[in-house]
């Protein structure tokens, strides 16, 4: 006999926690299996592990420039501090006090590996070999995630090279590193483990670093790597890579010929939704690639409209705060509303966390332009403004907006410099809200803060 709940969520981490939280709200009875921590690759090899060790080197950074602390820095940052707090900020690897969290949201946490057996139908197999079988009255939620994609390059899986859980969680800082990728999770850890005292090198196959954002952005952090001592290295690809027995030097050949050696190798080339092994073909759709869905989250080609799927498992947004923006509609449509996610493909916010940081929501003007829309783009330096100078003598950064001429409203907004993060919602919230230039104009930002800069913009724009 199978357990009934009204929903079953597969995958515990952010998105299915919140997926399921939702729901049990309405007062639906749910069931969450996972296989691993509950938190998800977020909670303990992602966001929170990658913030924990960045945080030190962008604080002393900013010590740097603060005339009269900068005097007193002496010697370098302690990493056996850091790492010590990076464990903390990850509950030592223990879930326990997200257990609870989920009993507490009327959760029914159920450990082991789920996959479909059928419709409304799944299979739950713990680590010791036990089989329960539950059965979903509404609905069946997939929260798998994503994991790692390791490209085919000679040598390289059999080097054993650091993903991002290697990468987040290691116990020591390598002497040496090898970065492959340039993306938002090769440039944080890169910068990361330079802090702590690693000699890095960072090999990006693109151009530039960053390449779906403004070009700026990734010419800054690429400039504030090399100022760190990163030795950045751009249009080159690993095409070798020799680690006798998976341990000890590895050495990564680049197509420009050039060998380096270095103690662990990080490859950061991007994501793979986690959907082989979850008996999607006992439903009528094929594992190993995404779960496409509807704009209500249900999984498209299924009967029934039984199956949702949220966060990385359907492709439409690698970003954790999307992955719960998506479960929020999830719950809200199992339960009956009327609910539609469009932020997900409209306004996505991102801050990637180097110094400077990255903040950027929307499209970029490439982006935008290819979208056939009428663009005018305003840029201005974000030490124009006197917030800036207050925060540190020599910071600097750039702010552009991506305007649509005709409605003249915000479709996307860049920003660069220290802390800018902390402005971003500022932006998100009017890109979303398709907030016309003129009614921003009233939106006074106060003296001195950074935030002026909108003000310097709107000027430059004309109003």
């Amino acid at each position: 006999m199978a357990d009934a709940f009204d929903v079953v969520v597969i995958g515990a981490g952010p998105a299915g926690e919140v997926a399921g939280a939702r729901a049990a709200e309405a007062g639906l009875s749910v069931a969450l299996v996972e296989h691993e921590l509950l938190g998800g690759e977020c909670s303990y090899w992602a966001c929170i592990p990658s913030k924990a060790l960045l945080r030190p080197g962008d604080a002393r950074w900013l010590a740097e420039h603060a005339a009269g602390v900068r005097e007193t820095l002496k010697g370098p940052i302690d990493a056996r501090a850091v790492l010590a707090q990076r464990d903390a900020m990850v509950s030592h690897y223990n879930d326990d006090s997200q257990v609870k969290w989920a009993e507490d949201a009327k959760l029914k946490v159920i450990r082991g590996t789920g996959k479909l057996t059928g419709p409304r139908k799944v299979r739950v197999e713990s680590k010791d070999g036990t089989v329960r079988e539950l059965e979903a009255r509404k609905a069946v939620v997939l929260a798998t995630g994503s994991r790692p994609r390791i490209p085919d390059v000679p040598g390289l899986r059999d080097a054993k090279p650091w993903d991002n859980r290697q990468g987040t969680g290691a116990q020591q800082v390598p002497k040496r590193l090898v970065v492959l990728g340039g993306g938002a999770v090769a440039v944080e850890l890169a910068q990361a483990w330079r802090s702590l005292g690693a000699e890095v090198t960072l090999a990006q196959r693109g151009k530039g670093l960053l390449s779906r954002a403004e070009p700026f952005a990734g010419e800054q952090v690429a400039q504030a790597l090399r100022d760190a001592g990163v030795q950045v290295r751009l249009g080159v690809e690993a095409t070798r890579v020799q680690r006798p027995g998976g341990k000890g030097e590895v050495t990564v050949t680049l197509s420009n010929g050039e060998e380096v050696r270095a103690d662990e190798i990080l490859v950061a080339m991007g994501r793979v939704p986690r959907t082989d092994g979850l008996g999607l073909e006992t439903v009528g759709l094929q594992g190993g690639k995404p779960v496409a869905v509807d704009d209500q989250l249900r999984a498209k080609g299924v009967e029934g409209g039984w199956l949702y799927a949220c966060g990385d498992v359907n492709g439409r947004n690698l970003l954790t705060h999307m992955g719960k923006y998506q479960a929020r509609m999830v719950g809200d449509v199992i339960a009956g509303k009327q609910a539609k996610a469009w932020a997900d493909a409209k306004a996505t916010p991102q801050v990637v966390f180097t110094h400077p940081q990255v903040a950027s929501v929307g499209l970029t003007e490439a982006k935008a332009r290819e979208a056939g829309i009428p663009v005018r783009t305003v840029e201005k330096h974000l030490q124009d403004v006197s917030g800036t100078s207050l925060m540190g003598k020599g910071l600097t950064g750039t702010v552009k907006w991506v305007v649509d001429e005709k409605r003249r409203v915000l479709v996307g907004a860049t920003f660069t410099g220290p802390e800018v993060g902390e402005m971003l919602h500022a932006a998100t919230i009017a890109v979303a809200g398709e907030v016309p230039l003129d009614t921003l104009w009233h939106a006074v930002p106060s003296f001195p803060t950074m935030s002026e800069v909108w003000l310097k913009l709107m000027e430059d724009y004309g109003l």
